[in-house]
């Protein structure tokens, strides 16, 4: 027979380890904080305004290797909420797409790793949780998967034309307030975001490429209008070229 100071005990126990199976961990996203606040500043390249990514110092950095292998050792199934995921996912595309210039270093875009038959968006990036994984894998069958169309304005493949690569981690507690910045400063973004012409509006052919997450054309409209009124009758064409240069040097 249990006595009942050892069975509170044994409750106590078991909801600890309920408790800590329940609470979602995320990885320390110190040393990408640190690496992105140093090495992403504000400038103006290719007659753009971006987030310029110093892609060689990165290479050099202490920290680079760590992050690599915090991700390699992370097992996302810590992850309990979608907020979680779509955070830990965000970073961790970013991330990858980092490595893969990083690795490549130097190039003049991140194209330039693959080839029409094989591209870069298919060749293994990296591991995640002891998992190699390509780009397209963490985009396509995981974030997109998950029904948020704003992730199109946080993940980076490293290019001019791209949302600017955030000076922060995307964190959870967070992160609808740092995706909703993210699309204000895109559409902010007179040469690869939006530019209007009276009722004629050019946005980014993210919009083109990725209709159907938001909608369809008119969920397009209605998405940017959310964060950007339009005028009256005005009519969108996803027709702003796409600089595919390295965004850094």
């Amino acid at each position: 027979m249990i006595r009942p100071a050892y069975t509170v005990i044994l409750i106590s126990l078991i909801s600890t380890l309920i408790a800590g199976t329940l609470q979602a961990k995320e990885p320390d996203w110190s040393d990408y904080a640190a690496l992105l606040k140093q090495h992403v500043t504000t400038e103006q390249h290719h007659a753009v305004q971006l987030n310029w990514v110093s892609y060689s110092k990165i290479k050099q950095d202490s920290r680079w290797p760590r992050i690599i292998k915090q991700l390699e050792s992370f097992s996302p199934k810590q992850l309990a909420t979608k907020q979680e995921q779509l955070a830990f996912y965000i970073n961790a595309y970013n991330i990858m797409a980092m490595k893969v210039v990083v690795d490549n270093w130097p190039l003049e875009s991140i194209k330039d790793v693959g080839n029409m038959l094989w591209p870069v968006w298919k060749r293994v990036a990296g591991k995640i949780g002891g998992k190699e994984v390509t780009l397209n894998e963490i985009e396509h069958e995981i974030l997109r998967p998950m029904g948020e169309p704003r992730i199109h304005f946080a993940i980076v493949c490293a290019s001019t034309s791209c949302p600017d690569l955030r000076q922060e981690p995307f964190r959870a507690d967070r992160l609808d307030s740092q995706l909703d910045e993210q699309i204000t400063q895109f559409l902010g973004n007179t040469k690869k975001g939006l530019n209007q012409n009276g009722n004629s509006i050019r946005v980014s052919k993210i919009f083109s490429w990725f209709e159907d997450d938001f909608g369809g054309e008119r969920g397009v409209k209605e998405f940017i209008h959310r964060y950007k009124p339009l005028p009256e009758g005005s009519s969108i064409e996803a027709a702003l070229s796409y600089d595919w240069r390295v965004n850094g040097d």
